[in-house]
């Protein structure tokens, strides 16, 4: 049996200067659009350039991953740092340690859902 997990994370840009919280059910792969994303600057996450992992959290329902997001959304960036830090003191990038990073330079797009 299958069992979907669904992840509330953190994401910044290169300098650490931005911080984007987001919920997907496959991580590498929204990195990836967000990744992607910075060519377009359409969204939030693109035109800030933020595609860097720096903190995970896994859930088994969508519900509890949409509520725990938009708790961490209403924080301020100070409450932020402290949740990234109790995980990850140094803000290194995780990316390279749940997909190969960076990705290859043609990639799909995955179709929205």
């Amino acid at each position: 049996m299958h069992f979907k997990r669904y992840l509330v994370y953190i994401l910044t840009n290169h300098n650490k200067t931005v911080l984007y919280t987001g919920i997907t059910n496959n991580l590498p792969q929204r990195i990836i659009e967000h990744y992607l994303d910075q060519e377009t600057k359409q969204t939030f996450a693109g035109k800030y350039n933020c595609c860097y992992l720096l903190y995970y959290e896994v859930y088994p329902s969508a519900a509890d991953a949409i509520a725990r997001e938009k708790e961490i959304k209403g924080w301020s960036r100070k409450k932020k740092v402290v949740l990234i830090e109790k995980v990850n003191q140094s803000w290194k990038f995780l990316n390279s340690e749940i997909m190969d990073w960076p990705p290859p330079e043609r990639i799909e797009r995955r179709d929205k859902w």
